[in-house]
């Protein structure tokens, strides 16, 4: 399988992906720093796809790809923050993968879509807002499932719960 990482960060999705046997078919990360520091850790080919920043990609652009990863920026969501949520600047982000998909033709669009965020996730707005990340996913015609999942379960040593969707 190819994915395709967005919001890419250092690679935490790609890592995991490519120790599931997939192949990272391309990436998008608009911090620098963090940019650098992916290609320092991933084998990164020079026939990878990237692109800094995710609002300037136009769906012709992609390439093709079993399934899209991200982690869609949680600045907004997070309790820390002043949760404006996916009408914040930054977690509104969301929609321009949403954008990048409807440009897709239907047989295009990846199989699949991963993605996570910070656990206000469920509940910033009253929790309208996820619903509004699973009604546009379904409009889409995925099907969804989601959790609320623990990284201390999973072998890293921090605490760190996240909201996982699978579509």
């Amino acid at each position: 399988m190819t994915f395709l990482d967005f919001f890419s960060g250092i690679g935490g999705f790609r890592r995991g992906f490519e120790l599931c046997g997939m192949r990272c078919a391309g990436h998008c990360e608009i911090d620098r720093h963090a940019d650098r520091s992916y290609r320092a850790i991933h084998d990164v080919k020079e026939d990878e796809w990237y692109a800094a920043d995710i609002r300037t990609v136009r769906p012709a652009d992609l390439p093709r790809a079993d399934l899209w990863a991200g982690g869609f920026p949680c600045q907004d969501i997070s309790v820390a923050g002043r949760q404006r949520g996916l009408d914040g600047a930054r977690s509104s982000l969301f929609f321009e993968v949403v954008r990048l998909l409807k440009g897709q033709g239907p047989e295009d669009r990846p199989t699949w879509i991963v993605l996570e965020n910070v656990k206000n996730l469920l509940s910033v707005h009253k929790g309208w807002d996820f619903a509004a990340v699973l009604d546009t996913l379904a409009s889409l015609g995925y099907h969804i499932e989601y959790g609320l999942l623990n990284s201390k379960y999973f072998g890293p040593p921090q605490n760190r719960e996240r909201v996982y969707v699978v579509a």
